[in-house]
């Protein structure tokens, strides 16, 4: 069936190069075996191949039409991509993967699901409705050296639209959900309403929540007020759909390289894109991790899958009566579902979705399903115990020898340095680029203090001061950093511009804003800098 699915002479686990090499070789000679065995392939998720663990991280878009994702995939490279269309209606009707490559163009389809470097080849099973709507942009960019990401189509209302596709829209995305890194679901400050298919998308999307972010774009088109209203609406509208208790990480902004229409809210915009960001950069860092994690899943799931079609096996009569007792089973598949939960302690959220798989088991010979195989379970619980704890430790060492592997170029340089970088000149950095020093204008209102505290040899202690700076009702943690950062000579007191730092640094604080973990050099007392040179 594969060329790897025969199997591999024994090697210790100890001996993998890297994770890459380890995942690949755990799934071939311990997991596929019962996903094989046991007919996983046909309910859940296709074999995996060695392209899905070599790949770069990827990034999904889903949104509803106009909401901006093609907009958002040109902002993050800085430079037009081949397919690429926007407009205020519906324009992508593909699935466009956006790639690295040297040359630039267009690779279609069918063309894309047979090359075995690319891993997308699991994808030939949604047929040519699909694949006439599926491609690979190519093209030379620093952003994609690191990453690729998925553009999908807008998503329409009513259930016309749907139906005309051609394909399972929502299987395609939940196929992708499972082999992506991130899932940014994007949102237009100006529609907030979820249509039928787009709420069925992130219901599919359901078991991947740990990957899933949501932007809620063109942020400043409306007011601060509209804002809070929209931002509520839009948390109100998710739980009901997503319905768990945790709150799913959304971004505000406006991401494109336009005039903010409304400007009132810059700063918060500038934040969230930062944040937003720096998460995606995180991506090739925690690669590997990520991998590791979606084996895990799945090898869960696969378990659980075993189970079940063993147990139906053995209920199944030898001889008549099966067809009856096959509906019986599909009928009572939640009362099997509870024993086996049982006897074996797994999580009810281990369990495929109920629903779904009566509806996969009707369509199924179970005549054919094999009994246990205490071996095959016994291998993937040895994966789980053994094996993985092993591979976590190559993972550290890999994640320490490439501590500074994130995405670059394109809009991530853009805030990176210079004056327009994050918080450039604001809190601890006000003053970086002035000849003067900062905290001398309002030194004479410090000293003022200063003076009545009766220092002595022009100096205070630090009793005398932490009387006066505990005043600020700043925590005992942070006015201890602030002293630490203030007394620039280290001798336990503080002299005049030592004060006044200390006071500088605590109205730093109580701005909001963070103290730095080393004292800029522009902060740096005048009468101290010649002995810190």
């Amino acid at each position: 069936m594969f060329s790897w699915s025969k199997r591999e002479g024994k090697k210790d686990p100890d001996l993998f190069q890297n994770v890459s090499d380890g995942l690949k070789r755990l799934y071939r000679t311990k997991l596929f075996p019962l996903e094989d065995s046991y007919h996983f392939h046909d309910f859940h998720s296709p074999a995996l191949e060695d392209a899905d663990f070599d790949n770069k991280p990827m990034v999904l878009l889903v949104g509803q039409y106009s909401t901006g994702k093609t907009t958002f995939i040109r902002h993050l490279m800085e430079q037009d991509f081949p397919g690429m269309r926007i407009g205020p209606e519906p324009t992508t009707d593909s699935f466009i993967a956006v790639m690295h490559g040297d040359q630039e163009g267009m690779i279609p389809g069918n063309a894309l699901v047979v090359d075995p470097k690319k891993p997308f080849r699991k994808l030939n099973a949604f047929g040519n409705a699909f694949l006439n709507r599926f491609m690979c942009a190519q093209l030379n960019n620093p952003v994609l050296e690191s990453i690729s990401i998925i553009d999908t189509p807008g998503i329409l209302s009513g259930e016309k639209q749907r139906i005309s596709r051609g394909y399972d829209f929502a299987a395609v995305l939940e196929w992708f959900a499972e082999r992506v890194d991130r899932i940014i679901l994007l949102f237009d400050a100006h529609k907030l309403d979820i249509s039928d298919e787009f709420s069925e998308v992130i219901k599919a999307l359901k078991n991947h929540e740990d990957k899933m972010r949501v932007v809620l774009n063109k942020a400043d088109q409306i007011s601060t007020q509209q804002l809070m209203r929209v931002y509520g609406a839009l948390m109100w509208s998710l739980g009901k759909i997503i319905n768990t208790p945790e709150v799913v990480r959304v971004y505000i902004g406006s991401f494109w390289a336009q005039p903010l229409l409304i400007a009132d809210n810059r700063k918060l915009f500038e934040a969230e894109e930062k944040d937003l960001f720096s998460d995606i950069q995180s991506l090739p860092r925690n690669a590997a991790l990520r991998k590791l994690n979606d084996l895990i899943k799945r090898a869960r799931l696969a378990k659980v899958h075993a189970y079940i079609i063993s147990s139906l096996k053995k209920e199944m009569p030898s001889v008549f009566g099966k067809d009856s007792k096959k509906k019986e089973l599909i009928a009572n598949l939640g009362a099997i579902y509870e024993k086996i939960q049982k006897e074996h302690n797994i999580s009810p959220g281990d369990f495929p979705h109920l629903k779904k798989m009566q509806e996969l088991l009707a369509a199924q010979d179970f005549t054919k399903f094999p009994v246990m195989k205490p071996k095959l379970m016994e291998a993937v619980e040895d994966m789980l115990g053994n094996d993985i704890a092993k591979l976590m430790t190559l993972v550290r060492k890999e994640e320490a020898a490439m501590p500074s592997q994130s995405v670059k170029g394109g809009a991530f340089e853009g805030t990176m340095n210079g004056p327009f970088g994050h918080g450039y000149g604001e809190g601890a950095g006000e003053g970086i680029d002035e000849l003067e020093w900062i905290v001398g204008r309002d030194k004479p209102s410090y000293d003022e203090i200063f003076y009545t505290l009766s220092p002595i040899n022009g100096k205070v202690s630090g009793a005398t001061a932490k009387k006066e700076l505990v005043k600020s009702k700043l925590p005992n943690t942070v006015l201890g950093k602030i002293w630490t950062l203030a007394d620039v000579d280290k001798d336990g007191y503080l002299d005049d511009e030592e004060f006044a730092l200390a006071n500088h640094l605590i109205k730093v604080k109580l701005e909001g804003h963070e103290l730095p973990a080393k004292l800029p050099a522009h902060l740096v007392p005048p009468s101290k800098r010649a002995e810190q040179n």
